[in-house]
């Protein structure tokens, strides 16, 4: 029988080579002259330090068009709460969006049996296996998942006839 899986993967490679981007762009820009910006990344979670709230808006506009330059999709930053830091600095952390937590993967499986198709969806770890009778069936189940407006970006790989 068809089957494909439904993952939510960032390459983090992409995201190093990035922030390697944004260095240098922040060392050139002339606004940025003299500020103590930078973006640090720990496994999945990025350090944002920024010299006030302004330049801080700044960061984020420059890491998200950074990533998307390397195809890695807005939504997969999830960003946590400023912090003030010494005197007009500003920290935020942002974890980077890994694998399909329980919540979105039990929402997936109940938009996908609530509409009815002739497929079966089951949760494996962080990932979503989808198995139907024919690939019409696999590529409806696809479009219905895309037409569900979920932020997280969502891969579908591994499909297997």
């Amino acid at each position: 029988m068809p089957s494909f899986d439904i993952v939510s993967k960032t390459e983090f490679a992409d995201v190093d080579n990035a922030l390697q981007s944004i260095k240098k762009e922040i060392e050139t820009r002339y606004d940025f002259k003299g500020a103590k910006c930078s973006v640090e990344r720990k496994d999945a979670v990025l350090t944002v330090l920024a010299d006030d709230d302004l330049k801080l808006k700044q960061m984020h506009e420059l890491l998200q068009g950074h990533l998307a330059r390397r195809k890695i999709e807005p939504g997969v930053l999830d960003y946590g709460d400023v912090q003030k830091a010494a005197g007009q600095s500003v920290r935020q952390v942002v974890t980077l969006k890994n694998g399909i937590d329980k919540e979105l993967a039990k929402t997936i499986v109940k938009g996908v049996k609530d509409s009815k198709l002739k497929v079966q969806i089951s949760i494996q770890g962080e990932e979503l296996r989808v198995v139907g009778k024919n690939r019409d069936d696999l590529q409806t189940a696809i479009a219905h998942v895309k037409s569900m407006k979920i932020e997280q970006p969502l891969q579908y790989v591994n499909f297997r006839d």
